[in-house]
């Protein structure tokens, strides 16, 4: 038995859920609507306040399925519950970041600015106050589409290993190397 597939779902307060035709799960929360289209191997139930997913076979990929749609639907559940926010941190002398509008500008030591524009559902803000180093909030309701447009972000200058500059998640650890001077 999956050791996350078996586990129950619980449904969050002010959280309704919804089995519909073709396996799809609609979960609507305070802060939006998610849904999964669950596959035909994994029966989903609803007992009480919880979903139960149960699998039709042993086989290995029904079995890796089992956990996999039980976290899709958790993670929905808290998503329109709570939501998702991962923190990214600016380090290196002249980078800076600002949101005009809707559109995230950031100066990451290359001769041009980039601009990011978010996709719906993602919501971008830039505190230049609270610490010396710029940090960009990424929110939102979907935990992958969050995840995915951090790693974006901090796809366009990754840290280095040198002097550590770059964008960064918030409290991640670089491994620094030692320069050229520091090998005779």
């Amino acid at each position: 038995m999956s050791r996350i597939g078996k586990l129950p779902v619980p449904i969050a307060k002010g959280v309704e859920c919804t089995l519909g035709a073709d396996n799809v799960v609609t979960v609507k929360g305070a802060k939006g609507v998610l849904s999964v289209t669950v596959d035909p191997s994994i029966k989903v139930e609803q007992v009480e306040n919880d979903i139960v997913l149960t699998r039709s076979s042993e086989e290995k990929n029904v079995k890796a399925l089992h956990g996999l749609y039980r976290s899709l639907i958790n993670n929905c559940v808290i998503g329109v519950s709570e939501g998702y926010t991962k923190t990214l941190e600016i380090i290196g002398v002249g980078y800076r970041a600002s949101v005009n509008g809707n559109v995230l500008e950031l100066s990451l030591g290359y001769s041009h600015p980039f601009y990011f524009i978010p996709p719906d559902g993602i919501t971008l803000e830039v505190d230049t106050k609270s610490s010396k180093n710029p940090r960009i909030s990424v929110s939102g309701i979907d935990k992958e589409l969050v995840g995915q447009v951090a790693a974006k972000i901090r796809s366009l200058r990754k840290p280095e290993p040198y002097k550590g500059k770059g964008v960064r998640y918030l409290n991640e650890q670089v491994r620094k190397k030692a320069g050229k001077s520091a090998g005779r």
